[in-house]
């Protein structure tokens, strides 16, 4: 089966061999080498081991590849938060997901502190719908409890064909008593952008996620905002977790003039150089006054895209600190269909600034403000959050107040984009932008 993999940025396997130049060095890379394999057979033979006395004692009989997913599952739960195995089911899954449209709730989860937790409900989704907040705690998918489930596992659990059942039993904090939501899966269609013309022909671009057509579609909707007359930009990328590295790339491309790096990733090799992605001839918008919307639940392709327009001072970055996810992940596909999501480097903005646990800080720092009829959040769940995080190399992320942060409000009602104040401040300065872009960044605005 021909193998395949992509590079996911967002919430494979890489092979990567040191040559040596001299006779001596050699030699000593030789021993080495040697050592390792043995030292790593040597395991092998316990593992083996292990595996033939359960098949032959265990109290019930015990399909192999249970067993050895299994093993390989405890192997990638000993790395990053973002290794992970799947299996062919989950794989699939998986891909689907880069094309935006699958069965399922509508919930985006990560793991705080061992216990499954959702980190936001994706607008107008089941899981929306029925009031399920950022922050709760999903204790049960039916009647299954999550303590010692894997994230692949969960999502696996809680997709499934359109029109079946599914119950979580949620924790919620200042709940005595656990909450359970009987929900009915839907086909989740997640549509990266929407657009619409504010006033004082501002135009409106919001990416929801980083899929394989989001440039395309994101390209579709700033040429109909042009011939409508748009002469500035707004592009809220705001509870956006990421996605695909080469749609980030493409997105920013639009943005910004030819041949600047967008992004450049490094691995594990010290004697490697950092792999550089330059922006190519696509920057029809290169020119507009442009604000760029964000807070803690952008991550990861969402904060190259910002990172990349902040460092160019092509647009200015306005909300909260960012999720902090500079880890990339490489996708391959195993012999038997499953899959292998691998961290296998750390990506850096254009100046080589590395936002692993620190995120991006926005030129003007403005917190959002509770909404009518939405759910406070009650903590902001980042990357240094997450448990066997990865360390920044630099600075470490300084420690942060919990404070109580409210969902980013829907954007589809009037009544609400009213007292969307992050995007009626974005609006008020870009009115005002001849002024305004000569200020001073790093404000803060209560």
């Amino acid at each position: 089966m021909q193998k395949q993999q992509k590079t996911w940025v967002g919430v494979a396997i890489v092979l990567l061999v040191t040559v040596f130049t001299t006779g001596m060095m050699v030699g000593k890379g030789l021993r080495s080498a040697l050592s390792a394999e043995a030292e790593t057979y040597e395991e092998l033979k316990i593992f083996a081991e292990v595996l033939s006395v359960i098949q032959k004692n265990y109290v019930e009989e015990s399909k192999s590849r249970d067993l050895v997913y299994g093993a390989i599952r405890g192997m990638l739960n000993t790395l990053d938060p973002h290794s992970a195995f799947m299996s062919p089911e989950a794989y699939k899954e998986m891909q689907v997901d880069t094309r935006g449209e699958f069965g399922g709730l509508g919930i985006q989860i990560g793991i705080k502190d061992n216990r499954l937790t959702v980190i936001a409900p994706i607008e107008g989704t089941p899981a929306d719908r029925a009031g399920i907040h950022a922050g709760d705690f999903i204790i049960k998918v039916n009647e299954e409890s999550t303590k010692e489930m894997t994230l692949m596992e969960a999502v696996q659990k809680m997709r499934g064909p359109k029109g079946t059942k599914v119950a979580l039993t949620i924790q919620r904090e200042g709940t005595e008593e656990p909450l359970v939501f009987n929900l009915i899966r839907e086909v989740i269609k997640i549509d990266s952008v929407k657009s619409k013309m504010l006033e004082n022909h501002i135009g409106y671009v919001r990416v929801s996620q980083f899929q394989e057509m989001t440039a395309k579609d994101l390209t579709a909707a700033l040429k109909k905002l042009k011939e409508g007359g748009m002469q500035s930009v707004v592009l809220d990328l705001r509870n956006n977790p990421g996605g695909l590295l080469t749609s980030a790339v493409e997105t920013t491309e639009l943005f910004i003039p030819p041949g600047k790096t967008v992004v450049s990733i490094k691995g594990r090799d010290p004697k490697k150089e950092k792999d550089e992605y330059l922006s190519g001839n696509k920057n029809p918008y290169d020119n507009y006054p442009m604000i760029v919307l964000v807070n803690e639940g952008s991550a990861s392709a969402s904060e190259i895209v910002s990172g990349a327009l902040q460092d160019w001072s092509r647009a200015m970055i306005l909300g909260t600190q960012t999720f902090g996810k500079g880890s990339v992940q490489t996708i391959l596909q195993l012999s038997d269909g499953s899959g292998l999501r691998l961290t296998t480097a750390k990506y850096y903005t254009p100046k080589g600034r590395s936002i692993q646990n620190i995120g991006i800080t926005p030129d003007i720092i403005v917190k959002s403000m509770p909404v009518k009829g939405a759910a406070p959040t009650p903590f902001l769940l980042r990357e240094k959050d997450l448990e066997r995080h990865l360390k920044n190399e630099g600075v470490e992320p300084r420690p942060e107040k919990e404070t109580q942060s409210p969902a980013a409000p829907p954007l589809s009602e009037a009544s609400q984009e009213a007292e969307d104040v992050q995007l009626q401040k974005a609006i008020e300065l870009l009115k005002t932008w001849e002024r305004f872009k000569e200020i001073k960044p790093l404000q803060t605005v209560n």
